[in-house]
């Protein structure tokens, strides 16, 4: 197997961005791990499971150059996706019948939400957002809150994703500036490149380095696979 014959290094390097239907992956190219993983768990999360490393290779394969089922990926249920020593950083989301994919030569972290999700902005933000972010929104109401809080929530899951820790060590430790657009880890100073904007009924987030400015990549998929459905409720 022969890796990378299609892009140099350079151009792999950069961050990439993918929006799909999550549908219509070739099934045939999973792993046996892959394979024995899925089918431990319930229908509904083995459909997602299968459908997202198959599509997650897909992309893959054409980045890298090589056959689906050859991209050295390693990505149990639950857990960031790796790939082989040297061929970069990946992160994946999905809500409903969308799902995020995030490459990059250095670490990155992506996050998804259908915008029509059920939430309660006042309630996140009260429980979630630290003092100071609070106060730029206390004066905000209705659809413009639940606007604002969403950019932010799904920016800090992409944060806790690129640094490859969890929501509930990290969540309110960041801090999302909605006058200037800096997003700060008040631990650590941490302020990392990030980019986040709305496609179709989806609100999207990527974090880590290159990724001021990021725009969605065209996907390699096939057309039988439909186009983006919305999320229902």
């Amino acid at each position: 197997m022969s890796l990378g014959s299609s892009l140099d290094l350079q151009q792999r390097s950069a961050p990439q961005l993918w929006l799909l239907s999550l549908e219509g992956g070739d099934l045939g190219c999973l792993s046996i791990a892959e394979r024995s993983w899925g089918l431990g768990l319930p229908d509904r999360q083995r459909s997602r499971y299968f459908q997202s490393r198959a599509l997650l290779r897909g992309q893959l394969a054409e980045l890298l150059g090589c056959a689906s089922a050859e991209v050295p990926l390693h990505s149990p249920p639950g857990q960031p996706p790796l790939l082989g020593a040297g061929l970069g950083w990946l992160s994946l989301s999905h809500s409903g019948a969308g799902l995020l994919i995030g490459y990059s030569g250095s670490p990155i972290g992506v996050d998804l939400e259908c915008i029509a999700r059920p939430i309660d902005p006042a309630g996140l933000m009260r429980r979630f957002y630290p003092e100071k972010e609070q106060a730029q929104l206390r004066d905000l109401t209705g659809e413009e809150l639940r606007r604002v809080v969403l950019v932010s929530w799904v920016l800090k899951e992409a944060a806790i994703k690129w640094r490859h820790r969890t929501l509930a060590a990290e969540l309110a430790q960041w801090c999302y500036d909605h006058s200037s657009g800096s997003l700060l880890n008040l631990s650590d100073g941490a302020k990392p490149d990030h980019s986040s904007a709305l496609h179709q009924d989806w609100r999207w987030a990527a974090v880590g380095e290159g990724c001021s400015g990021l725009m969605l990549q065209s996907p390699v998929q096939s057309e039988e696979r439909g186009s983006l459905k919305k999320e229902e409720g």
